[in-house]
This record gives C-alpha cells, sequence and structure tokens, in this order.
C-alpha cells in the first residue's frame, strides 16, 4: 500500500527496476538504483539525529541529489522544505527560522555564504553538504551527502510515520508580508500525483521535463507524478530557451509542465522550436496564470500533435481545474473544470452558490486540500473553513480551501479566472507579496515610500510596477532618484522574478484620507498610463 511519499519510488523500484527513474545530464539513475540510494541518505540522516517530523530544508540546484534529498528525508520520517535556489540568505533564513529547520542539505559554496544568515536561526545544527565539505562553516556540524548516499547497505527500516503525518512545507508569498509556509500531508502529495496523472494519462513509457523548481507546487507535483506513474523525470536548468526545445530533442520528452513565460519564451524566433521535430511530445501543460491567447496560437502552430492542457492550482490545494485539449477551440480562455476526484465551487461572500455568469469566490473540496500554513493558525482559519454547503445530518462540516481568485462559471459550469481578493501578485509562475518588495526598496538608499503594484503583462501574466519617492530632506527630491540606479540596487536584495519591470519617481506618493498609501490611485494612474504627479 502507498501511503507516503516515498512509497511511490518504492512501488515503482518493484515494478520497473531497471526502468530510468531520473535524468540530469550525463547522470542516471534506475528506479532500483534511486530507491536504494534514498535508503542510505534516509538511515544517514536518522544516525546524524532526524527524527519523526523535523524539518529539513533542501536547497539545491536541479541534479540527482535533489531528488535523492527530498526521497531521503521523507523515508527518514521528517518532512522536507524545498528551497528555490535562486533565493538571497535573508530569504534562506527566513524559511530556516519559521520552520524550526534542524538540518539543511545545500552544497559547500552556498553553506559557506549562508553561514552568516543561518547562524541566526537557533534550531539549525547541522548541514549536510553535496561537494566538497568547506573547512568550517561557523557553529554548525557538517556532515557528506555522498558518504551518506554510499556509506550504509541499502535497507528497509519500518515507517513511524502515517498519511496525514506532515510530509513537505512549501513556502508561497502572500497578499502581505514574508512567504508562509503550506503544509502538506503525505495524503495530499499522493492524492495531487495520482490525480494529475489520471487526466494527463501518464504511464511509465512516459518521459517528463522538469524545469519549473521543486519548491513550486506545480514542479513538486511533476516529480510525483513521474515516481506514481514509474515515469522518467528528467532535470533541466536552463538559461536559453533553445536548451529545452534541444532537451526536448534529445530525451524524447513526451510530457512538459510550464507557466506563461516560459511558453512566451519558447515561442520566441530564437528558441527553434518551430523547425524542431518532436514527435515524442504528447502534452503540455500550463499553470501559474492564464496563458496569453497568442502565445496559445503559436504553440499550437508549432506543435500541432501536442495536446494542450490548461491548468489552475493554488499550492493549498494543488492542481484545481483543468481543461481538456478538446476544448481549447470554444474556451480558450477558460481555466476548465474540476479535477478528479475534487468539487470546485464559486461562492457568494455569504455562503450560498453563485448563478452562471455571476462573480464569486473559487472554494476548492477534495483530498489535496492542505493542513494549512506552518504556525499560523489566524491565517489558516481564513483560508480553510467549514464547507458551508455540508448536510447539517452529516455532523461536523468538512474543511474546504478558499482560494481567493475571483472567477465566474458559464451556462456549461466551465470556469474563467476573474481577479485576486487582495492585492497579490502573480508574474511569471510566482506568487509576489508586495509587501516584501517594497521593503526592499526602502533600503534603497534615499527611497522615502514605495508602493508595488501588479500590472497586466503578456509576456508575464503580471508585471511588478514600483513607485517611490524620495525623504522629504534629501536635496533635490526626486532628481536624487534614478529608477536605474534603484534597480540595480534592489538586484542584490531580491530574486530575478521579484524585481520590479519599471519603477515610477514621484515627489510624493497618493494617500488617503487616512494617511495609507491610496493604491487604487496608482492602479488607476497605470491603467491610463498617464504621467504621474501626486496632489
Amino acid at each position: 500500500m502507498n501511503s507516503l511519499v516515498h512509497h511511490l519510488l518504492r512501488a515503482s523500484a518493484e515494478k520497473y527496476p531497471q526502468h530510468e527513474a531520473i535524468v540530469h545530464g550525463a547522470a542516471r539513475q534506475t528506479y532500483l538504483e534511486l530507491w536504494q540510494t534514498v535508503q542510505r541518505m534516509a538511515r544517514g540522516l536518522r544516525a546524524i539525529g532526524v527524527q519523526r517530523g523535523d524539518r529539513v530544508g533542501v536547497l539545491l540546484e536541479p541534479s540527482l541529489p535533489l531528488v535523492q534529498g527530498l526521497l531521503g528525508v521523507s523515508a527518514a520520517g521528517a518532512a522536507f522544505v524545498p528551497i528555490h535556489p535562486g533565493l538571497f540568505p535573508e530569504q534562506v533564513e527566513h524559511i530556516v527560522r519559521d520552520c524550526g529547520m534542524r538540518v539543511l542539505v545545500t552544497d559547500g559554496v552556498r553553506a559557506v555564504k549562508l553561514q552568516e544568515a543561518m547562524a541566526r536561526c537557533p534550531a539549525l545544527e547541522c548541514i549536510v553538504c553535496v561537494g566538497s565539505l568547506p573547512a568550517e562553516c561557523g557553529k554548525f556540524r557538517l556532515h557528506s551527502f555522498e558518504a551518506m548516499a554510499t556509506a550504509t547497505e541499502p535497507g528497509v527500516e519500518r515507517d513511524e510515520c502515517i498519511e496525514v503525518d506532515l510530509a513537505a512545507i512549501l513556502y508561497t508569498s502572500g497578499s502581505t508580508g514574508q512567504p508562509k509556509g503550506v503544509m502538506l500531508t503525505h495524503r495530499n502529495v499522493l492524492a495531487g500525483a495520482e490525480i494529475v496523472a489520471e487526466y494527463l494519462h501518464i504511464t511509465h513509457d512516459d518521459r517528463t521535463l522538469a524545469v519549473l523548481p521543486f519548491s513550486f507546487d506545480a514542479g513538486l507535483n511533476q516529480l510525483m507524478t513521474a515516481l506514481h506513474t514509474g515515469a522518467t523525470c528528467v532535470l533541466l536548468k536552463f538559461l536559453f530557451a533553445k536548451e529545452i526545445v534541444a532537451a526536448l530533442a534529445k530525451e524524447r520528452i513526451t510530457g512538459l509542465a510550464g507557466v506563461p513565460s516560459l511558453w512566451n519564451l519558447l515561442t520566441q524566433d530564437h528558441s527553434k522550436l518551430p523547425e524542431t521535430a518532436l514527435p515524442a511530445l504528447r502534452y503540455i501543460t500550463n499553470t501559474g496564470g492564464a496563458m496569453p491567447l497568442s502565445t496559445l496560437a503559436r504553440l499550437r502552430e508549432a506543435l500541432p500533435s501536442t495536446r494542450v492542457y490548461l491548468m489552475y492550482g493554488l499550492t493549498e490545494a494543488f492542481r484545481s481545474t483543468y481543461l481538456p485539449p478538446e476544448e481549447l477551440d470554444r474556451r480558450p480562455t477558460s481555466m476548465g473544470k474540476a479535477i478528479p476526484n475534487t468539487e470546485i465551487f464559486v461562492l457568494r461572500e455569504d455562503g450560498t452558490l453563485c448563478d452562471p455568469g455571476e462573480i464569486g469566490e473559487l472554494v476548492h473540496r477534495g483530498p489535496t486540500v492542505t493542513l494549512g500554513y506552518w504556525n499560523q493558525p489566524e491565517l489558516t482559519a481564513q483560508v480553510l473553513r467549514p464547507n458551508p454547503l455540508s448536510a447539517p445530518e452529516l455532523g461536523v462540516p468538512d474543511t474546504v480551501c478558499y482560494s481567493g481568485d475571483l472567477v465566474k462559471a458559464d451556462e456549461d459550469g466551465f470556469l474563467y479566472f476573474v481577479g485576486r481578493r487582495d492585492n497579490q501578485i502573480k508574474s511569471a509562475g510566482f506568487r509576489i507579496s508586495p509587501n516584501e518588495v517594497e521593503a526592499a526598496l526602502l533600503r534603497c538608499g534615499a527611497v522615502h515610500e514605495a508602493a508595488v503594484i501588479g500590472v497586466p503583462d503578456e509576456m508575464l501574466g503580471q508585471s511588478i510596477l514600483a513607485y517611490l519617492a524620495p525623504h522629504a530632506g534629501v536635496a533635490g527630491g526626486s532628481a536624487v532618484l534614478e529608477p536605474k540606479r534603484v534597480l540595480e540596487a534592489v538586484a542584490d536584495l531580491l530574486p530575478r522574478h521579484m524585481i520590479p519591470k519599471e519603477v515610477v519617481i514621484l515627489d510624493k506618493l497618493p494617500h488617503t484620507s487616512s494617511g495609507k498609501i491610496d493604491y487604487p490611485q496608482l492602479r488607476k494612474w497605470a491603467a491610463e498610463a498617464k504621467p504621474q504627479a501626486a496632489s
């Protein structure tokens, strides 16, 4: 019975022992080899003190050790926390501190770069390093990843966890403040893998190209569906679109998941997609925002025999809806309907169902609804609530997830995205907190006030527009602030996807009568694309 995350790997290793499981460049492991490595990693982690329920971070570039580390943590009975390799030390520190992480798996170079930030994390005790061990790394005990992966004989130890235990924490930005940790149970992860594999018709003959980070729910799900079906997962870190196209051809990839910015990149002339034969590519999936119709048209022209699935999801519930490829011509802007074994409601504020065409909040019911946010019960209670449509005679209602996304359904029940209830920005597949970007901008020299909004962008879904005002006492006023210098400064504080695409300098920002920054006015200015001047 598969009830825990690493059981997916164990089952496929028993069924397809010599089938390729993971590929990264020239490095390859079969399912049996991967399962043996994961067992050794689990023993090694337990030997250094990792216990049931501990949080173990995995901060690595796409590689075999990344997959081995995540699954090894699961097999050790702990919860893995994938960390995006593009994050800055302060952002990594927030994640490590917030979840009380005891062990971090990373490479030796990063361990040295992060040691000052990690020293401020009281629960962190040791770092497991891929590659060469640093001579020293502050207060932390250092262990070799390679030694763990090869030192002990593989063997099955008794699992202590059950399916409702914590399996992973994925950190995602909210509308305000620092990123929050979404808690996934083993049952959540397995249900997501089973459901997505069902409607994408994934089998052990498939070969998926993983270009989305495993810290992103869709990226993690892509790995788990491969493990569930015994398919091959090919890892790729890329800089240029042509590298993706080359990998699709060389590795005979059958499935590729992406976000709108990736598809926009692939449909540019320099990608070589139109002139590259990809007979094996059976399907592609889009998530993380609506795909522009012009991009969709170019993809379908370049890939006439490839099925296109438009999907929608949120970290708190993995996938929620998908549009079958046969509906693309009739409903190219639709999010589709509920994924298997899932109900999707469109509710009014009073908890009643909306009529067709009426805008309401998307609410998700099903086995992929998470436990909530790590150590944030009040925020969890806002998003995970009792099902208002439960029959009273059933007793305590089940829990449903309020997405914060406003949608509407047509007469046939197909859903369409309208907007957000909050000011969260969705750009290039990332959910971005405006407050986090504003906090970084306020550290850039003469900036007195900063306001960040999302504006429509065909390439990114939304791009980040920042309005800045200088300190009142700064000689020269707004002339002191130059957009180019601000962007150069903030590039040292934020990862690329959080850097504003445009910066507008004002003498002062508009305020409401209560003294708060007037965001509606800024959005109006952005929509009108007029020269702005605060009055």
